[in-house]
Parts: structure tokens; sequence; C-alpha cells
């Protein structure tokens, strides 16, 4: 495994830097064109995540860390579980901007590859949409397994390619025409929404991505297909 590869960038700083700018550049317009262009599934995908973690976070002393938590979605609907100790981090500092809102968790602004955290931290961490996004996956599989507590689990929420030769076909098409037209269009960022989709088309599949987590160390990993395999959500336990 690797990490993000935007076109033309070389190095993990590099193409760190570039998310980053990248990111900030379309955070006012991030929620509406998720839920645009998913067709609002992104929120069904995100509620999925959140009821697959429902006995972590019902835990009285449950410690939380939403990662790469974008523009607080996912941690907005961790909130209403009533969860005491949950935190927001993402590197992108117009995107914990935007995600300062909506929430009431503190936020810190942080690189996902070196966190400013103390070993064995937290009893569950999620991320939604943001794995794939890293200069380097297994250094980030490490830094998550290094922070979570010992029976912790980690939620990935990440796309993947469908393997319906038809829907595949349709999504394809989507993602590589449809997607960066309007996302372009309406964030003023074409270049945006032109990486996205090719994130997507390099990041490895399901089954390889477990592989790489038990690779990395975590005891017990299993994944949920959505969508007819465009989604998969990822849990695995130290």
């Amino acid at each position: 495994m690797t990490g993000a590869t935007p076109r033309g960038v070389r190095g993990e700083q590099a193409a760190a830097r570039w998310v980053r700018g990248m990111f900030g550049s379309i955070a006012g317009h991030y929620d509406l064109l998720n839920h645009l262009l998913s067709f609002n599934l992104d929120r069904r995908w995100r509620a999925r995540t959140v009821e697959r973690v429902a006995d972590v976070l019902a835990r009285p002393d449950a410690r939380v860390l939403d990662l790469c938590c974008g523009t607080g979605d996912v941690l907005a609907a961790v909130e209403k579980r009533k969860t005491k100790a949950v935190f927001g981090s993402d590197f992108c500092h117009p995107m914990l901007v935007e995600a300062q809102r909506k929430v009431a968790s503190p936020l810190f602004e942080s690189d996902a590859l070196a966190l400013p955290l103390s070993d064995d931290s937290f009893d569950l961490i999620i991320i939604a949409f943001g794995f794939r996004n890293l200069a380097n996956y297994t250094a980030g599989l490490h830094e998550l397994l290094r922070v979570l507590k010992p029976g912790g689990v980690v939620a990935i929420l990440e796309f993947s390619q469908p393997s319906h030769r038809i829907f595949a076909g349709l999504y394809g098409f989507f993602s590589t025409r449809v997607l960066p037209a309007i996302g372009g269009m309406i964030s003023g960022s074409r270049e945006a929404y032109s990486y996205l989709p090719e994130s997507i088309r390099k990041f490895p599949q399901a089954p390889e991505l477990a592989d790489q987590m038990r690779g990395a160390g975590f005891r017990r990993v299993e994944f949920e297909l959505m969508t007819r395999g465009a989604v998969a959500l990822h849990l695995c336990w130290k």
C-alpha cells in the first residue's frame, strides 16, 4: 500500500500539502456536494457506520475520536448518542471551521500520520471518507493501532469499486464524467472533483485493505459492502 497520489505530485509531504489545500478550497461546498452527488446515500452510509459501533458508544466511559472529521457529519451523529468523551480532528483548518458550526465536541487540528495523542487513548476511532486521502496508508494504520486502547475498535468507511459489471460501468461513467463537471461547477474546483474519483480508483479493494489491517497488527478485521460494493465499512479491533 502507498497513499494518496494526486496527479503530478511527488512525495508524501507534497501529496499531503496538496490534499490539505484541495479540501480547504472546497470546504464551503463540501456538504452540499456530498449529498447531491451521492443522491443523499452518504447520510445512510454514515448512519450505518454509527449504528455498527453503537455498543461502544453506549459505554458510559467510552472515549471516541472522529478522525479526518471533515465538516463533522459523523461527529454530529455520534453526539446524538449522548456519548460523553467525543473529539474531532482534521488536518484541514477550513473543514474544522465548518464542523464547528454543527458540533459541540472539542476539535483539534492534526495530521493523522502523527497524532498528538498518547498510546492507548481511545476506545473507538471513526474515519469516514478520509483514510484514502492519507499520504501513507500503512503508516496510518500503525498510528491508529498506537492510539487505540486494547479491545478498542477502528471503523473506516471508504469508497470501493463495485463488482457488478453493469453497475460498475454506470458508476465509472458518473464518477469520471458527471462528478467532475457538477462538482467543479458548484465548488469552482474541477481539479478537486477530478482527484476524488481518481483516488477511489487507486484505493485498495475491500479484501486487500482488510489484509493490510491484519498485517498492521489488528487482531480481528471484518468489512461490510454497501450500495453494490461502491462503499465499504471496515471494522478492526486491537
